[in-house]
């Protein structure tokens, strides 16, 4: 089995935060995006992971040198091959899977890392692959697809009129990974776009009328960090998981000088923390300092400076200095706020 992660989009909506590292990248509690992404892939899915090939762009969209050293080490780390592709133009969901045309083979999970998600991975046999969906409000902003008898019929891209409300969520199981990596080509090679791009619902069509069955896949939970607000709460539904887990994802050597910390929080390596409150439901990274603060339901990443803080609902970038009594904020890497 390989994992394909298409993460070449660097996350505008989510700036300032990605103006200086891709969303993918991006750390809820305590680890990237895509991190927690293959992680929880490789978990539930009961076969071996020999390759995780990840796509990213390139460094002129924001991708760090080291993001490629970065990620090969997370597929090391889960006893799987990495290999790292560049997508040089952003050119649709078929596109980006294409990049990684050399390891895409065999059967595969193919999830574009602009999500987390808890999921129902179990594989039914007779099937070509599984498309995982979610009910939505608004599924005009969505691929979505039809169902009859358990199957999949149709798929929509980004429909105006209302065909349905089951939204692809954006992970796939895939029995011939061979299969789709012609298809794309095709689509590619006769330049099939639609949106002025290469839709992977197009080649899902394809498939459909060639003979291949598809089902879908049952989500617990889809967790969006496409924006500040949902981000925060991603981080929060996290914590809330690892504590169900049973994990403590506060480091041992935290210095807690008259503070408290209320569970579920991530507190990273060298945090020091004075006459301060934090949790439930905070993230702080390493090398951080709290003092004479509350801190509820926010997202703080590392070697940040608060002080005098009565934070709620805030996302706060690395390096960052904040000295003030605002509640909601939302202030990048490098700022100085005091």
């Amino acid at each position: 089995m390989k994992i394909i992660v298409p993460m070449a989009g660097i996350g505008s909506r989510l700036r300032p935060h990605t103006l200086t590292i891709p969303k993918p990248l991006t750390v809820i509690a305590g680890k990237p995006i895509v991190q927690r992404l293959v992680e929880d892939i490789t978990s539930v899915v009961n076969q071996k992971i020999d390759e995780i090939a990840f796509i990213i762009g390139p460094a002129a969209k924001g991708f760090p040198s080291n993001t490629t050293e970065k990620l090969l080490q997370i597929a090391k780390e889960l006893g799987a091959k990495g290999s790292v592709y560049v997508q040089e133009e952003a050119l649709g969901t078929a596109h980006a899977i294409y990049c990684a045309k050399e390891s895409l083979s065999g059967p595969c999970v193919v999830a574009f890392a602009d999500t987390l998600f808890k999921a129902d991975f179990t594989l039914d046999a007779n099937a070509d692959g599984a498309i995982w969906v979610k009910k939505v409000a608004d599924p005009s902003a969505f691929g979505v697809v039809k169902l009859k008898d358990g199957y999949i019929t149709d798929f929509v891209e980004k429909p105006k009129d209302f065909v349905s409300d089951l939204a692809i969520i954006g992970i796939y199981y895939f029995k011939d990974g061979d299969k789709v990596r012609e298809e794309i080509k095709y689509l590619i090679d006769n330049d099939l776009k639609e949106h002025g791009e290469y839709q992977l619902t197009n080649v899902l069509e394809s498939l459909k009328q060639q003979g291949a069955k598809f089902i879908p896949g049952t989500v617990d939970a889809w967790m969006d960090c496409g924006k500040k607000d949902p981000t925060v709460d991603t981080n929060k539904q996290v914590l809330g998981f690892e504590k169900e887990a049973g994990n403590n994802l506060v480091s041992e050597d935290v210095i807690l000088e008259n503070s408290e910390i209320i569970q579920p929080c991530f507190v990273g390596k060298n945090v020091v923390l004075k006459n301060t409150k934090i949790g439930p439901f905070v993230s702080i990274g390493e090398n951080s300092i709290v003092e004479n603060s509350t801190i509820v339901n926010s997202l703080i990443q590392s070697n940040v400076t608060i002080s005098n803080a009565n934070l709620d609902n805030a996302m706060i970038g690395n390096h960052a200095t904040y000295n003030g009594d605002y509640t909601s904020v939302s202030i990048g890497d490098y700022t100085e706020l005091t």
